[in-house]
């Protein structure tokens, strides 16, 4: 799965983001990819709504089956087979 945000405080932005260490890796400044089972899944979607503000921060998830496709351009175009999640 990806799983992106905007969330504007900095104190709950760098909350969620340790959250989300413990689920997958950090792609991109506001970008996880993670691959977990159904129950670490239903885990997080408990966790999320604790460490967000509805009002202010956004928070999308991408769950995505089957074959994925990288295509990567810029800084760190070179990627190893175990290093591939998803897309």
């Amino acid at each position: 799965m990806l799983i992106i945000y905007d969330i504007v405080s900095n104190r709950r932005r760098n909350k969620f983001a340790k959250c989300l260490n413990g689920y997958g890796f950090r792609v991109q400044k506001s970008a996880f990819e993670a691959l977990i089972e159904k129950r670490l899944f239903l885990k997080l979607q408990k966790e999320i709504p604790h460490l967000i503000d509805p009002s202010a921060d956004s928070v999308r998830i991408y769950r995505m089956t089957g074959y994925g496709e990288v295509d990567l351009y810029g800084v760190n175009t070179e990627i190893k087979a175990d290093d591939i999640v998803i897309l």
